[in-house]
């Protein structure tokens, strides 16, 4: 449905699973798109791979459906404390970022969604369009072999390329630490590592410690994944000696565990964006900012973002009351619970929540919708 002179209705800047969704979406909406991604072959991330039941029906109505773990609620550890709530809002799914990666980008092929490896080196945008100058990758690196850069003509651009975004940068809506919005002193990044384990719950953990969260998810049948969450300081000193210095009983019931697959990090986490759209560009997913992985709705707001930037690629005013819509829950409950977990009232998270299982099950229950 290209017009205008344009290569395509669409470039898709990120192939992870916000990107593929909106791909997916575009089309659905009869647009013709384009999926640009540096990276080859199937994508990971560091990140806790847990579905809630309303981020596992956002995927499944893009007709994609990953394999992975019943996921029945989610429990607060401490030692000696905990609280449990299961979900009443359906099950949800524990899923290896690998395989979300292989049955979203099975189905955007399905649809007509092609995908195209590349760095993306400048954007250029005039009254109809956008010109994407993409210099060609297909190594596992995602560098471009030394052939020349391409130019793809587009009417609209999505960024859905996550924290480091380069559309961000390139559309001028990055807010440089320092700046007002911009990240604070005392940055947080997550580690991840898998272990080959059969899960002793169908409850996601977070392990509440002094300086740092672990979050359990059982993935498959014989493999849980542990994502680590903590400062600069933390992240430094390693997930090995980190889960045994903050995680003793974790470590205990780990250790005679096999670890599987690469041990991978991620962050800063918290970003920022000037706004989410700049001419014909949007942002999109972690790209249009990102609070922290503590509450972990990450993929369900990612995926509500992309329906509604295709929703109103017209409309930027629109879309941003959009974005704000979908990601206003997230946004409050992610900050209040960051600053209470930044506080000397840290230790009191889990007792609290014990003490009040109404409390918390009707947050988790609003995380989980």
């Amino acid at each position: 449905m290209s017009h205008g002179g344009a290569d395509t209705d669409l470039v898709v800047v990120g192939a992870g699973p916000v990107g593929l969704a909106a791909a997916i979406h575009a089309r659905a909406a009869g647009l013709d798109v384009l999926v640009v991604d540096r990276r080859t072959g199937t994508l990971d991330k560091a990140c806790g791979e847990g579905l809630l039941p309303g981020a596992l029906r956002a995927v499944q109505a893009l007709g994609a459906d990953p394999p992975g773990h019943p996921l029945s609620g989610i429990s607060y550890r401490a030692p000696g404390r905990h609280a449990d709530h299961q979900f009443a809002a359906g099950t949800g799914r524990g899923v290896r970022r690998t395989a979300l990666h292989e049955t979203l980008s099975k189905r955007a092929a399905d649809v007509g969604a092609p995908l195209l490896y590349g760095r993306i080196k400048a954007l250029r945008q005039d009254a109809t369009g956008v010109e994407v100058e993409v210099a060609p990758g297909g190594r596992a690196d995602g560098t471009g072999g030394g052939r020349a850069p391409v130019t793809v003509r587009a009417g609209w651009v999505l960024g859905c390329d996550g924290l480091h975004s380069t559309v961000r940068r390139l559309a001028g809506l990055d807010v440089a630490s320092g700046q007002p919005g911009g990240q604070p002193a005392r940055n947080r990044y997550g580690l991840r590592r898998h272990f080959q384990v059969p899960p002793w719950t169908d409850l996601v953990e977070v392990h509440w410690a002094p300086h740092a969260e672990a979050y359990v998810t059982p993935v498959a049948a014989d493999a849980v994944g542990v994502a680590l969450l903590g400062s600069r300081a933390v992240y430094e000193a390693g997930f090995d000696a980190l889960l045994r210095s903050q995680f003793p009983e974790l470590s205990a019931r780990l250790a005679s565990a096999t670890a599987a697959g690469t041990l991978l990090g991620a962050g800063p986490l918290r970003r920022r964006s000037r706004r989410r759209s700049a001419g014909r560009v949007r942002l999109v997913g972690d790209a249009s900012g990102y609070v922290d992985a503590l509450t972990g709705e990450g993929v369900r707001v990612g995926l509500a973002q992309a329906d509604a930037a295709v929703r109103h690629l017209g409309d930027a005013d629109a879309y941003e009351s959009a974005w704000r819509t979908v990601t206003r829950d997230y946004r409050a409950l992610t900050t209040g619970l960051l600053a209470w977990a930044s506080s000397p009232a840290r230790g009191a998270i889990v007792p609290a929540a014990s003490r009040a299982p109404w409390l918390y099950g009707a947050v988790v229950e609003r995380l989980a919708r």
